[in-house]
């Protein structure tokens, strides 16, 4: 659930550039980006249309008014937004109450961070019912709050859910690390002015100013996130 929680103490913040680390959810901790395109699929395909694989690349990473309106658009379906938007909710609950496979290093990173207490927020575009789901996979306890797609009023890829991450964390933007696997989750990180660590999911990100690129979050850890936050200041 979303939580105020009180301005950080002195023991993450002093002698570090880095005081809160803020995690996308979908393809970043949990290999569920697949899953979102096979409802997408199935939902269509009983509409009776049939998705083009080239159109994972726009709906991948955002959220459900812009990826179910781009579909309905692109294929002349006869169902309305909200229509859509509960039926792939739905059809993705069913998916991940059978499995949900976490991204590797996951687990062990939230661990660490858990461990050395360092301010850490699950920044999603998925709608609330969605989220409080899959914590129970990933874990609630190793989140101070979290904040859902459909309690901002302008989600990814606008810059509004980081923002309101960091301020109820008591951080600063600048000094937050980032973690997502899409380019419209890294345009918002950005746009809010943070740090970003990309681990592209299912197209191809690039390295950029604030912006470090891994291919695994094995290779990501506490001392790697300080780094960033340092080299790239």
């Amino acid at each position: 659930m979303t939580s105020t929680v009180p301005a950080l103490g002195t023991r993450t913040a002093e002698g570090s550039a880095l005081q809160a680390v803020l995690l996308d959810m979908d393809g970043t901790l949990v290999d569920t980006e697949g899953f979102w395109w096979d409802v997408e699929v199935e939902v269509f395909k009983a509409l009776g249309h049939a998705l083009e694989d080239s159109w994972r690349h726009v709906v991948v990473g955002g959220p459900m008014t812009r990826s179910a309106g781009f579909l309905i658009e692109a294929t002349g379906a006869d169902i309305t937004l909200a229509e859509l938007s509960v039926l792939l909710n739905d059809g993705f609950e069913t998916l991940i109450g059978r499995s949900l496979p976490m991204m590797p290093g996951a687990t062990r990173l939230l661990a660490e961070l858990a461990a050395h207490e360092i301010p850490t927020a699950l920044v999603s575009a998925s709608h609330r019912r969605i989220i409080d789901r899959v914590l129970g996979s990933i874990g609630a306890h190793f989140f101070t709050l979290t904040v859902a797609g459909d309690e901002v009023e302008r989600t990814k890829p606008f810059p509004d859910p980081y923002l309101l991450a960091a301020a109820r964390l008591g951080a600063e933007p600048g000094r937050c690390a980032v973690i997502e696997d899409t380019a419209t989750g890294v345009a918002a990180a950005e746009a809010a002015g943070c740090h970003v660590v990309a681990v592209p999911s299912v197209a191809p990100i690039e390295p950029a100013w604030r912006r470090t690129v891994v291919t695994s979050l094995e290779e990501v850890d506490l001392p790697f996130l300080h780094r960033v936050m340092t080299e790239k200041n």
